[in-house]
């Protein structure tokens, strides 16, 4: 499935809900529990995936919000999963109800799980977003032993907040083989409207020589991944401002309302419902148009 620009499109991000149990000061804090009114049913995102799949989506993300808010979010992943044509599924969690969770999530069909953390500091994790970093820790780990990997550290550094950790966060790649991924502050929220907080991952990189570079390993994949020598796991920095990935940009978002995004960086939507209930060919047409003037 191609774009106008002849860019590959496929890969799908689904947020599954707007609902989120934490309150990160860099992200929508202020928007309450769910701006969106209506989320889609299980059933209603597999219809809408796998009409994406048929156009060439290979690859999906499980975002929110938080997914795992969502009671059937088992149902959802058993559903993408034995999609034909879907290789790889994956979800983004900020690994609050993930305890307990990780072996019936892999064998529910999913491969494998980013996980948010900005402080390995309780009380500084606790003031940047809510949550109990005790929790989080223990969703790596299980994550980990019950095979969903590479498991992926999200990491948006703030400047003045937690931009001091970068070394300590880079040190837990050491003995087990995680990635952890530097992002930069995007407009969002309190913080993201101020520019003079965000950290540019240029500069981190140019401050540590140490750091090897590594082959990509997608070769649309907007982070560039290093290593230290010896080290087990990857370090890899997102950089939508100081370095943009748009040319090579092959991913849509769905809404948890059924609006498709073009943009992960645009507010801009457009509804599939209609086209959804009109049947399979209007859905599949629809779609391609909106990929192609992506």
């Amino acid at each position: 499935m191609l774009d106008q620009f002849g860019r590959q499109i496929d890969y799908l991000r689904v947020s599954v809900t707007e609902r989120c149990n934490l309150r990160c000061t860099y992200c929508r804090a202020e928007e309450g529990d769910c701006p969106k009114e209506r989320e889609l049913t299980a059933d209603e995102f597999t219809r809408i995936v796998s009409v994406f799949a048929d156009l060439g989506i290979k690859k999906v993300r499980l975002t929110g919000g938080e997914p795992l808010l969502r009671k059937d979010i088992m149902k959802i992943i058993k559903n993408i999963s034995v999609i034909e044509g879907i290789r790889d599924l994956s979800m983004t969690t900020n690994a609050q109800q993930l305890n307990g969770r990780a072996r019936l999530l892999r064998s529910a069909g999913l491969n494998r799980v980013n996980i948010s953390m900005d402080s390995l500091k309780p009380d500084r994790f606790k003031a940047m977003c809510g949550g109990n970093l005790d929790l989080v820790l223990k969703g790596i780990e299980e994550s980990m032993d019950a095979g969903l990997t590479p498991v992926k550290i999200n990491v948006v550094l703030v400047k003045g907040r937690n931009d001091d950790e970068v070394d300590d966060f880079i040190e837990l790649t050491r003995d087990r083989p995680l990635d952890v991924r530097f992002i930069e502050l995007m407009p969002l929220g309190e913080l993201g409207q101020h520019g003079s907080l965000r950290v540019n991952n240029a500069e981190l990189i140019s401050a540590r020589p140490h750091l090897i570079p590594l082959a990509p390993r997608y070769s649309s994949q907007p982070s560039r991944d290093y290593q230290v020598e010896g080290y087990l796991g990857r370090v890899g920095f997102i950089s939508p401002h100081s370095q943009k990935f748009c040319r090579s940009c092959n991913r849509v978002r769905l809404m948890s309302d059924g609006n498709l995004r073009m943009c992960l960086g645009d507010n801009s939507e457009l509804s599939l419902l209609e086209a959804l209930y009109s049947g399979e060919d209007a859905l599949k047409q629809l779609i391609a148009e909106a990929i192609y003037n992506k």
